[in-house]
Parts: C-alpha cells; structure tokens; sequence
C-alpha cells in the first residue's frame, strides 16, 4: 500500500512540463485547486479532467502512475462520500429505507465532493511529480521573494516546504522496512479488528519517530557541516528565469480560470 504513495516523489523524465519554471507549476496548481471549488457544475469537470490528462501525456509520466496517488486515499474518499451521501438533505428523496434517506442534493453533493478530492490529489501530485525538489525550492523562494520586504522568511518557509516533502518518499520507505520486520516476528498490520490493528501500529510508530528524529539530526549536522546559515546572502549557480512556454502556460491556466468563472453562469448540465 506505502509503494501507491506517490505525493511528494519526483519523476525523473524530460518532458516540456518537466522543462517549465518551478514558479509557472505553483502557479498553475494554485489555479487549479482555485477552479475545482469555483466549478459548480458537471461538465466544466469533464474539461478540467481532459486539461489534466492533457498535462499528463505531454509531462510523458504513465496515467496509471498518477493515477496510483489515489489508491491509499480511496478509504477518505469514500468516507466523504457516503457521509454527504446521508447527512445532507435535500427537497427531492430519491430513495429510502427506515431512517436512510438519500435526496438528490445529498447525491450531487457527494458526487461533487469525490471530484473534487480526486481532481485536488491529481492536481497536486502533477506538481510534485514533475518538478524536483531543489526547483520546488528555488520555485517557492522566489515566488515569496517580494514579502521579503516586510520580513517573510522566504527562504526558510521554502526549505522547510521542501524538505517536508522530501521527507514523504523517506518515510514510506522506512515504514515499509519496518513493518516487514514487524511482520517477520508475528505483527498483523492487517486485522479485520480495528483494535488489533490500532495495538499492532504501536511498536511501528516507535522506531519510525525514532528514525524520523535520528534523520532530522543528521539533515541538520550534514547542513551546519556545509556552513549553511540561511538565505542571507546566498547565490545560485542557476538563476531561473521565464521563458516562452512559462508565458503560453501562465496564459493558458489563467485563461482556464476565466472560463471556470464563466462556466458558473452557464448552464447546461
């Protein structure tokens, strides 16, 4: 299950979505994450799931690949389903049995809300997936670079982002070595009984906060043994800079905004 994690992993390829500043990225899944609770109706889903796989097949990583970010999510998802399915209530009943009453807004509304939290976590492994995290770096910095002037700490926020990210891919490989050595002396990670289970994650929890803590110190000596003191400062071998297809996208994602308003006023489905 920890291998279908893939939020905060970078896919290493050369693809001109690859290519795109880190900047244009942040930009664009911002918008993205803007558009899906601006939509309020079907179809203008249809046109962002086309615009996805679009970024998709160009960015050259395999749909099934991305597609694998959703699978430790599929209990949440279902979860929020079920829960809008039930509690809300609408005018329209469309089906009853005892005190389980389904309206046709409740169905809408859980509708909408898988969407969305599907849409979210593909829009936000996209970026993840095709920029590293040096760029996603130097990308946060200088995207918060002008709230320097009022004492932002720019440089620090994004490192921090950063290497939180960084860390996700290095935790789930240390809990999969884990919990395979837990298995080999008799731990059931996969009891049917939610007790059991919630008993058995103790002895992983453990040595997983002991090596997430054991690794911090050494990010953290390896870092001060590099004499680094923060962003002061501090130069970089390569100054990104936007280029044409950082302008043709910022157009493209914005103009996508655009129409996600307009499409609010349209109605067709």
């Amino acid at each position: 299950m920890l291998k279908d994690i893939t939020l905060g992993q970078y896919y290493p390829t050369k693809s001109q979505i690859h290519s795109l500043d880190a900047r244009t990225k942040l930009l664009a899944t911002l918008l993205i994450m803007v558009s899906i609770f601006v939509i309020n109706q079907f179809w203008p889903y249809a046109i962002l799931i086309l615009l996805l796989l679009a970024v998709t097949m160009i960015s050259k990583i395999p749909v099934s690949y991305v597609m694998k970010g959703l699978k430790p999510l599929r209990w949440i998802i279902l979860f929020t389903f079920i829960v809008n399915l039930f509690f809300v209530q609408g005018d329209n009943i469309v089906w009853s049995f005892g005190i389980l009453k389904i309206s046709d807004l409740g169905l809408r509304t859980a509708i909408f809300m898988a969407i969305r939290l599907t849409l979210l976590v593909v829009g936000t492994s996209l970026l993840t997936l095709t920029t590293s995290p040096i760029a996603l770096t130097d990308g946060i910095e200088n995207a918060c670079s002008p709230l320097k002037k009022i004492g932002f700490p720019a440089h620090e926020m994004a490192m921090m982002m950063t290497i939180a990210l960084r860390f996700i891919p290095t935790l789930l490989d240390e809990t999969d070595k884990i919990m395979k050595a837990q298995m080999s002396r008799g731990a059931d990670f996969e009891s049917k009984n939610i007790m059991n289970r919630a008993k058995n994650m103790v002895p992983l929890l453990i040595p997983l906060f002991v090596s997430a803590f054991r690794r911090a110190d050494e990010l953290a000596m390896a870092m001060e043994a590099r004499c680094y003191r923060g962003g002061d400062g501090r130069t970089k071998m390569k100054v990104s800079k936007l280029g044409r297809n950082d302008l043709i996208a910022d157009f493209v994602m914005i103009a996508y905004l655009l129409f996600t308003i307009a499409s609010r006023f349209i109605r067709l489905i």
